[in-house]
């Protein structure tokens, strides 16, 4: 019988080595797989290259990855806010290297992985610093930017539920980057808040399918400040 279900998350992450570059699902708390970052952070893996919407809020989380200095570069469309105190110092100080990318860009880049598409031409960044180094290309006379797509070696997301299969259903906002994330990686880990046997989850609900996730761990739900729990 087909079960993805891992008993911890330390055996969910296991594998995730130096090096390996790393999609974390969430918008700033929602739908950021917590538990799986604390235990990649225990897990000792060092020179990562993160991708995340955002880099990281207060001290919890993907900011306490940062903190540990266990991220080389950090791919992201929006790395300050006020509580990005931890990037802000690392990044001040020349300790982590900084991609960055606009939403929409990011989010395609991250979709066309997931569908086998090498590249793709968008006008956003044209004629500015994001275009440097880039081929741009004219379309009926407007300037497009060639982007490539964005793998990755592992992707972290949090979903609502799971089945033993893999199949995901999110809870509203956290859904977010957590779709694209899961098809564009070799591996990808899912945490859930409750597991039910295959069949059981409305086809109709079910976001991400069992054959783009790898493990799934289910996590006993925490409340998120300022945040809708997933």
């Amino acid at each position: 019988m087909i079960s993805k279900i891992t008993a911890t998350t330390e055996e969910a992450v296991a594998g995730i080595a130096d090096g390996s570059t790393v999609m974390i699902g969430g918008f700033g708390a929602a739908g950021q797989p917590v538990e799986l970052i604390e235990a990649l952070l225990d897990g000792g893996a060092r020179d990562l290259v993160v991708v995340n919407n955002n880099a990281g809020n207060g001290d919890t989380g993907l900011a306490a990855l940062l903190k540990a200095r266990r991220v080389r570069k950090i791919i992201c469309s929006f790395p300050r806010q006020t509580d990005s105190h931890v990037f802000d110092a690392l990044y001040r100080a020349g300790d982590i290297e900084l991609e960055l990318v606009p939403q929409g860009t990011l989010a395609e880049r991250i979709r066309a992985a997931g569908a086998g598409i090498a590249a793709f031409f968008t006008p956003t960044g044209a004629g500015t610093i994001l275009a440097e180094g880039k081929e741009t290309r004219e379309f009926d006379g407007r300037a497009f930017v060639l982007e490539p797509a964005l793998h990755a070696d592992f992707a972290l997301v949090r979903a609502l539920r799971g089945d033993r299969l893999g199949n995901l259903v999110y809870r509203k906002t956290a859904r977010n980057f957590g779709p694209i994330m899961a098809s564009a990686a070799s591996t990808t880990i899912a945490q859930v808040s409750e597991i039910v046997d295959a069949g059981q989850l409305d086809p109709e609900s079910v976001v991400t399918p069992g054959i783009f996730v790898d493990r799934l761990v289910r996590v006993e739900p925490r409340a998120v400040t300022g945040a809708v729990a997933s």
